[in-house]
C-alpha cells in the first residue's frame, strides 16, 4: 500500500470503517437500517487534516436526521456516513494551525477515520477534561442546556424549574445550571437509581420517577408554587402534565421529544396547550446551532464551573463500532445513564 507524505506521518494510508444509513427506519431503527463497510481515506488537500476518531456522540436528535423530511438540518442521505459529533486525534495535517497529535472535536460521523477541513474542527485539551466530556457537558448537549435554559427559559432566583430527561446529557446540565442561578429544581427521570443521582449527587431539590410514580400528582407535591420554567426533552404525556402545572408567565423550553421519535403514527401534540393562554405563558423551541457564535462563552463559563466543582458530568461509554445500532437504541429505552458515547479507537 502506498505511503502518504505529511508532517510526522509515515504510516500506511489507513482505511476507515464506516456506518452508513442503508434505509430509512419505520419506528425504532434496526440493524438492517445500517450498512457497515470499509473505505480508503482520501489524500489530504491543503487546509485539511486526517482525524483518527476516538469517540462518537450518540444523541436523540440523530433519529430525526434519519427521516426524509424538512427540518432544521438536512436529513442524512441514503448511503451516507451517519452524521454524529466526534472527538479524536490529528494523525496527518496540512493545516497551518493544527499539528499531528492535536485532539479535535467536530462532526465527522460514525467512522474510525475522517478527512476534514481544519477550519471545521476545534482543538481540545485532554489534560483539562476527558475526551468524551467534549461530546457532553463541554459539547453540543452542554451548549444546548446552557443556551436553552438561560436564553430561552430565562430563570430567575427562587423560581421553580422542572426538567424532563433529567439524568441525560442535556437535562442533567440544565438542572445544575438552574441550581447555580438560585432556582428550585425538580427533575423527571426513569428509575430509582437515576432519581437518586439527581438529588444525592447533582443537588436537585426533588426527583420524580416517571416509571414508578404518577407524574401529575408528584408535580403537585414537589412544585407547590407551580412551574416557572419547564425544560422539555421528552414530549408526550409528561409535557401535558407539566403544562397543567404552569405558573403565571411561565416559560416552556422545547428541546426534544424523545417519546415521539419512533412513533409510526403522526406525532401527538400537547393537549394542554390552552394552559399557555390561561397563564400567559410562552413555549419556544431551541436549536443549539443558532448560538454557534457564542459557544466559546458557554464553554468558558461551564469549564470554570467544572474546575470549581460546581458542575458535574457523567458519561456512559460503550466500546466498539459494530455495537452502534444497539447502542443508539439505548437512548430510546432509557438504557443509558449519562451522556452516551461510542468508543471506536
Amino acid at each position: 500500500m502506498a505511503l502518504r507524505a505529511g508532517p510526522a506521518y509515515n504510516s500506511p494510508v489507513p482505511q476507515t470503517r464506516q456506518v452508513k444509513l442503508a434505509s430509512r427506519p419505520v419506528g425504532l431503527p434496526t440493524r438492517d437500517n445500517w450498512d457497515f463497510g470499509v473505505a480508503d481515506t482520501p489524500a489530504l488537500a491543503d487546509g485539511q487534516v486526517l482525524v483518527e476518531i476516538h469517540y462518537v456522540s450518540l444523541d436523540p436528535a440523530m433519529r430525526g436526521w434519519m427521516n426524509d423530511q424538512r427540518s432544521y438540518i438536512r436529513p442524512v442521505r441514503l448511503g451516507e456516513v451517519m452524521r454524529a459529533g466526534t472527538v479524536g486525534k490529528v494523525v496527518e495535517s496540512k493545516h497551518a494551525s493544527l499539528r499531528v497529535g492535536d485532539y479535535v472535536v467536530g462532526n465527522q460521523g460514525v467512522q474510525t477515520h475522517a478527512v476534514a477541513s481544519g477550519d471545521d474542527v476545534h482543538k481540545v485539551d485532554p489534560d483539562i477534561a476527558p475526551l468524551e466530556r467534549y461530546l457532553g457537558t463541554l459539547g453540543m448537549p452542554g451548549m444546548t442546556a446552557y443556551f436553552g435554559l438561560l436564553d430561552v427559559g430565562e430563570p430567575k432566583a427562587e423560581e421553580t424549574v422542572v426538567v424532563s430527561g433529567a439524568a441525560g446529557a442535556v437535562g442533567s446540565v440544565v438542572g445544575q445550571i438552574a441550581k447555580l442561578k438560585g432556582c428550585r429544581v425538580v427533575g423527571i427521570a426513569g428509575g430509582e437509581a437515576k432519581c437518586a443521582y439527581l438529588t444525592d449527587q447533582l443537588g436537585f431539590d426533588a426527583a420524580i420517577d416517571y416509571k414508578a410514580e404518577t407524574v401529575r400528582k408528584r408535580l403537585r407535591d414537589t412544585c407547590p408554587d407551580r412551574i416557572d420554567v419547564y425544560f422539555d426533552n421528552v414530549g408526550g404525556d409528561i409535557l401535558d402534565d407539566c403544562l397543567a402545572a404552569l405558573n403565571m408567565r411561565a416559560r416552556v423550553v422545547l428541546c426534544g421529544a424523545i417519546s415521539q421519535y419512533n412513533a409510526t403514527e403522526p406525532v401527538r401534540g400537547p393537549a394542554n396547550y390552552l394552559s399557555l393562554l390561561v397563564n400567559r405563558a410562552r413555549m419556544e423551541g431551541v436549536i443549539v446551532f443558532d448560538y454557534a457564535d457564542r459557544y466559546h462563552q458557554a464553554a468558558a463559563e461551564m469549564a470554570g464551573w467544572i474546575a470549581e466543582g460546581k458542575l458535574h458530568s457523567r458519561e456512559h461509554v460503550v466500546e466498539g463500532l459494530d455495537r452502534f445500532p444497539e447502542t443508539l437504541n439505548m437512548l430510546f429505552s432509557g438504557g443509558n445513564f449519562g451522556k452516551l458515547v461510542l468508543k471506536v479507537a
